[in-house]
């Protein structure tokens, strides 16, 4: 099968993705709770709207509205039936504005965690988890996608499953994993430890990154600690920074991203700095942001990979964790959630 995704990659070098899906659903009528994916089927004018507002943006990739489509996941709205239903629908809305626009815009089938806790440490066996993401997957490429895009994922166990599952659809893979907790994901892990894991896998993985988490600057600072990692891989793959669009803040009611369209193009240029070739927004991140950023790609010129203080000066504090593997030094890197720097989003759901 065609890599659609690493032709793209070879032709312009630098990708644009797109923004978050569920905060902008919030702007027009998604209440807390809510399953987004259910919109596709109940509102897939806003879902179209918003998809083409990104491509209009300058996105070369659009995610689906699909990140909670598990049958995991669409059990907690007692539609776990409708895993098929759903996602192809997604994939389909994204593949028509995708298929409007006069350049080629790829559509990647976004697949969150299941928000279940796998075994050894929780009661659903890998290969339960593996079936799950199959089943999303085959259901994103019968609507039209691209590549499946496996993002905000935490847990070694949950990348296995998630890239073996997504891997009997066929299409190219992408997964991300949220730096949220002292430069590790919740579960512990490192930027080059989720690295790692992909070498051990049955599979072809397109792209590694990072997403969502506590801040852009975890992001790029785990951008540079993934090239670090790399440099002994004879074939490493392309790299993802997909950043929320500054710290949250509650404000009059409601959840607001600190980050502006400038800091958000500076995230852009230092991101691609650090080694990035795909660069999107997570949470927060609005067409306006991805404006910005696009005009940042377009007039991009290479230049040194960022240090600590280009990163902090920049984009805010990195954790005490993120310093540390930056530095090489994981003695002075500490086990605590404590050492962050900025303050950490709970949220595993809508983008």
């Amino acid at each position: 099968m065609t890599n659609k995704l690493q032709e793209l990659l070879e032709e312009k070098g630098l990708l644009l993705a797109d923004g978050a899906t569920g905060t902008n659903l919030f702007d027009v009528g998604l209440q807390t709770g809510d399953a987004p994916e259910l919109w596709n089927i109940d509102h897939p004018d806003r879902i179209s709207n918003l998809h083409r507002s990104f491509v209009e943006a300058g996105s070369d990739i659009i995610l689906t509205n699909s990140f909670g489509g598990t049958h995991f996941r669409l059990a907690l709205h007692d539609s776990s039936h409708r895993v098929h239903e759903l996602n192809s629908r997604a994939a389909e809305l994204a593949r028509a504005e995708a298929d409007k626009s006069d350049k080629t815009v790829l559509v990647a089938g976004s697949m969150g965690p299941t928000g279940e806790i796998l075994a050894p440490n929780g009661p659903v066996s890998i290969d339960e988890a593996r079936q799950a993401f199959a089943e999303q997957g085959k259901a994103l490429a019968d609507g039209g996608a691209d590549i499946l895009w496996i993002e905000t994922i935490s847990s070694a166990e949950e990348i296995e499953a998630a890239v073996l599952g997504a891997a009997d659809v066929g299409l190219p893979l992408v997964y991300t994993v949220s730096i949220d907790t002292n430069g590790r994901t919740m579960m512990g892990l490192t930027p080059a430890e989720t690295l790692k894991i992909s070498t051990g896998l049955d599979a072809h993985i397109t792209a590694i990154g990072s997403n969502c988490g506590v801040g852009a600057s975890e992001v790029v600072a785990a951008v540079c600690n993934l090239v670090n990692a790399a440099d002994s891989m004879e074939s490493r793959p392309a790299l993802v920074a997909k950043a929320n669009c500054g710290i949250p803040d509650y404000v009059d009611g409601k959840i607001v991203y600190s980050g502006t369209p400038e800091l958000m193009a500076e995230y852009a240029v230092l991101s691609a700095n650090a080694g990035a070739s795909i660069i999107g927004g997570c949470c927060g991140t609005t067409p306006v942001h991805v404006k910005a950023m696009r005009d940042a790609i377009d007039t991009y010129q290479k230049g040194d990979s960022p240090s600590i203080e280009a990163i902090t000066e920049t984009l805010g504090e990195l954790s005490q964790g993120a310093r540390a593997q930056m530095a090489g030094d994981l003695s002075i890197e500490g086990g605590s959630a404590s050492g962050r720097g900025s303050r950490t989003s709970r949220r595993r759901r809508p983008k």
